[in-house]
């Protein structure tokens, strides 16, 4: 296995030191910007003539950028790659140019899951926040939809169902493992209608919340998003957040959307703005991830 001639970090990546220290494993240079390009060129001028770039969400990197780093033969996105729209990296250019590009995914979840727990169980309580009902309720029967259920959406899923919730979703496609757990695909409509709380888990510039999506949800729930970015069109969901008797949830105001200074001080939206997936372990398995993904990218 050779090492990159030159590896570029484009920004802050967020490796653990460990990690930092073993990137010296596979890469003859590596040089490390603290900060984020403010300009294409700028960004053209760090890669320079590097064979290897790192970056998270952002800098972007089109190909009016690929295309002037004409070294460039690794892009390593220390960040989750759902699809090719929605990466900061314009990968169809790099597939056609020779340019190898990987992505990570599922380094987060848990702390995901730990943080709908956190907020189910602050406002059903009504510790330190309104109590959603006249009396405290418990997540027993509770009944939760899921939209999208994917990785997070299914381990989130299962630890209230242990819990006692009764657990329905929405995705693409029926998950026979979770019907075999008595967790049940509904219709996006039906399962809006029914369900108490609303979980969204969806990829990245996804939305299905739309103004007849918000009719079927209707007052008086609580609707948590875990998604990377807004899960609903803007209008509709701030009319619905403007009802008192609704409460929303998300963990970082990019979930909320641009509509998030308007609605930041309402006593029915709880978002701290702390990534919640985040965590020391998440730093930890993304670092690993990042890893496997240069060794595979290496030439032999």
């Amino acid at each position: 296995m050779r090492k990159f001639r030159k590896l570029v970090e484009a920004g802050p990546i967020g490796l653990q030191p460990w990690a930092e220290k073993k990137l010296e494993d596979y890469a003859s240079e590596i040089v490390r910007f603290p900060s984020l390009p403010q300009s294409e060129d700028e960004l053209v001028g760090m890669v320079g003539d590097a064979d290897a770039l790192l970056v998270r969400t952002l800098p972007l990197v089109p190909a009016s950028v690929l295309s002037r780093c004409k070294d460039l033969r690794y892009v390593g996105m220390c960040c989750s790659l759902y699809s090719k729209e929605s990466a900061n990296v314009d990968i169809d250019y790099a597939e056609k140019h020779g340019i190898t590009v990987y992505g990570i995914r599922d380094y987060g979840d848990k702390g995901v899951t730990e943080f709908v727990v956190y907020a189910l169980v602050r406002i059903l309580h009504g510790y330190d926040w309104p109590m959603w009902r006249k009396r405290p309720k418990e997540i027993t029967g509770l009944r939760i939809g899921f939209v999208g259920f994917g990785t997070s959406g299914q381990m989130t899923a299962r630890l209230l169902k242990a819990m006692g919730a009764e657990i329905s979703y929405y995705a693409r496609s029926v998950k026979e493992d979770a019907e075999k757990e008595e967790m049940h695909y509904k219709p996006l409509h039906e399962l809006l209608e029914e369900s108490e709380v609303i979980i969204t888990c969806l990829n990245k510039g996804v939305i299905l919340l739309d103004e007849e999506a918000f009719r079927h949800i209707g007052n008086g729930k609580i609707m948590i998003n875990t998604s990377i970015g807004p899960a609903s069109d803007m209008e509709p969901l701030k009319r619905w957040i403007l009802n008192d008797s609704n409460i929303f949830v998300s963990d970082t105001s990019g979930g909320v959307g641009e509509i998030y200074p308007e609605v930041r001080d309402r006593k029915n939206v709880l978002c701290p703005d702390v990534s919640a997936g985040m965590t020391e372990e998440a730093y930890d398995l993304m670092s690993r991830k990042v890893l496997d993904n240069i060794v595979k990218a290496l030439p032999d």
